[in-house]
């Protein structure tokens, strides 16, 4: 489980490297790129953070995914997380921040 960026949709803002806890993203010739993706916790945090959508989680087959993509398009009321299939399909789930999480 990992997460990918597309340099060509970087503009190098710098907020991916602010919110990953493992600190594994910096910015090289302005735009974001990850240590070692192996590391990666898969938390997703710069995935939501990225205003670009120049990050995504890849959704590999043991998963459940079937080599699908994750992004996410994140707002003050919701996060939409967009999946998207190595077929062309896609499908979208919205989640309230103030209903998330909550126990």
């Amino acid at each position: 489980m990992s997460i990918a960026i597309e340099k060509h949709k970087c503009v190098g803002c710098g907020l991916c490297t602010e919110v990953c806890p493992g600190n594994l993203l910096q910015l090289r010739a302005g735009k974001a790129v990850i240590r070692d993706v192996r590391d990666c916790w898969g938390c997703t945090a710069c995935v939501k953070e990225c205003p670009q959508k120049a990050i995504y989680y890849y959704l590999a087959a043991d998963l459940g995914g079937r080599g699908g993509r994750l992004y996410a398009e994140n707002n003050e009321q919701e996060i939409k997380w967009q999946m998207q299939w190595p077929d062309g399909s896609q499908e979208e789930i919205v989640t309230a921040k103030q209903e998330a999480n909550q126990y």
